[in-house]
């Protein structure tokens, strides 16, 4: 992707800067929908008069193609899902939105002034979903784009070299995305234009229309960790759409 994007030098400035929270703002203009807010409701246990005990059990109902479910203590509670057709990013997979991240559809346009940002690797930003409405300052972001049969792991190392020149700590393994294969990576993050270096990860799974890449970025490291629980919430419920 070097030939694209003008200067390169100004293309790795944008990417150092913008492709933390900055990037949100950029993408904004892109968008072609907004998502309406998914939001869990407490009930009460008119019985006893406090707080109704929750539900372990997954419910009847599915939202935009994912079940809805209580997850396991040590991750947050789904509050609706993103990715089937008519959520606010339709997308090769759906999974679960933790409570207040913000799902934002983004279109690229591959001759105009910002593709080179929006393609990274094999792939291409299709959805960035927003944690400031959570109290953190990062996203998850989607990518799609490459063939079906494309190696996951190697499609993965494209992904991060092009996105990280500056890194260390970088491991891959094969895991699991819902009940698909996936490859994950962890790395820390290098970039001159950062304050300090931080963490990334990110997972590659393959799917009929192609091979998707889920990453989690955020301001810093502390954000990295505190951002973590949405981030598995949606790599435990990820289905193809």
């Amino acid at each position: 992707m070097d030939g694209q994007g003008g200067d390169p030098s100004v293309r790795n400035v944008m990417r150092g800067r913008v492709r933390g929270a900055a990037l949100g703002a950029v993408a904004a203009a892109l968008v072609a929908g907004v998502a309406s807010g998914c939001s869990a409701t407490a009930g009460t246990d008119e019985k006893a008069g406090g707080p109704a005990s929750r539900q372990d059990a997954k419910q009847d109902t599915k939202k935009d193609g994912t079940d809805q479910q209580d997850e396991a203590a040590d991750g947050p509670a789904a509050a609706g899902s993103v990715g089937a057709p008519g959520s606010a990013c339709p997308m090769p997979v759906t999974f679960s939105l933790a409570a207040d991240w913000k799902p934002e559809r983004v279109e690229s346009d591959k001759d105009g002034e910002f593709a080179a940002i929006l393609e990274q690797g094999p792939v291409t930003l299709v959805c960035e979903i927003d944690a400031k409405p959570a109290g953190h300052v990062g996203f998850i972001r989607v990518w799609a784009g490459a063939d079906a049969g494309d190696d996951t792991r190697k499609a993965l190392q494209a992904f991060v070299a092009e996105g990280a020149k500056e890194r260390t700590d970088e491991v891959y393994k094969e895991t699991k995305a819902g009940e698909l294969a996936a490859t994950e990576v962890t790395y820390i993050n290098k970039n001159e234009f950062f304050d300090d270096p931080k963490k990334e990860r990110a997972f590659a799974v393959a799917t009929p229309k192609g091979l998707v890449v889920v990453d989690l970025g955020g301001l810093d490291s502390q954000e990295h960790e505190q951002m973590l629980p949405a981030y598995e919430l949606a790599k435990r419920t990820l289905r193809v759409s």
